[in-house]
């Protein structure tokens, strides 16, 4: 099971959830989000929102051996491709994940820009939100150019807003895309993500329900979390 931790920006916090081991970092590049990512550093690559570069390098220790590199995952919500194309070269993002009502034509345009280019063999993961059964549907629109779907609750505030959806409705889901499930997950949904079936569940998306505060996760909790999960 894919581990996604998204929403981070603050550099120590960063190289904590780095060391907990899990898959996947997200940065959300969406200026409405509380956790936007503001500023982008080449030669600190990963780490925005510091005050200097020492700052940023001198956070950014070495990751231990035994652990393993995530993979960078950046938000983004109907964005301007050129916009897309720049934080992946800034960032080395290996997904982009598309939260808007971006069409396929402009996710395969994205592609061709970026692969192989720029980034060869980058992933493009959609977000649906869901809030039934009918909601599911949407995805047969994105078969054949998305690598994943990301289901998430469906709000206004595209992602992170701390509410579920009810899973079961993702029986509709008759794919064979992989999906990341999201919405809501927090350290008592344990029991209920390993009761959870679908051939084609890849992982899930932890976001607010593991904040302090907007982009701030609490990294004692996460662990605690992710020890049950195993």
């Amino acid at each position: 099971m894919i581990v996604k931790v998204c929403g981070m920006r603050d550099a120590k916090n960063i190289h904590e959830v780095v060391k907990l081991g899990v898959d996947w970092l997200g940065f959300v590049f969406w200026q409405q989000s509380p956790r936007y990512v503001r500023q982008i550093s080449s030669r600190a690559g990963i780490i925005p929102d510091y005050s200097s570069l020492d700052e940023q390098e001198n956070l950014l220790k070495p990751v231990p051996s035994n652990v393993k590199s995530p993979r960078l995952c950046g938000v983004f919500v109907d964005d301007m491709p050129q916009n897309i194309v720049t934080r992946v070269v800034n960032y080395n993002l290996d997904i982009v994940q598309l939260h808007g009502e971006e069409s396929p034509v402009m996710i395969d345009n994205l592609r061709r820009t970026l692969d192989p280019d720029i980034h060869p063999g980058i992933k493009i993961m959609k977000a649906l939100s869901i809030g039934c059964r009918e909601d599911v549907a949407k995805y047969r629109e994105y078969v054949g150019h998305v690598d994943y779907f990301l289901f998430d609750t469906k709000t206004p505030l595209k992602g992170g807003s701390g509410s579920q959806f009810d899973w079961s409705v993702l029986e509709a889901y008759d794919g064979d895309v992989p999906f990341l499930l999201s919405g809501g997950i927090g350290p008592a949904d344990v029991e209920r993500i390993k009761a959870f079936s679908h051939p084609y569940f890849l992982g899930i998306d932890l976001n607010s329900g593991f904040e302090t505060e907007p982009a701030m996760k609490d990294t004692a909790m996460l662990e605690d979390f992710l020890n049950k999960l195993k």
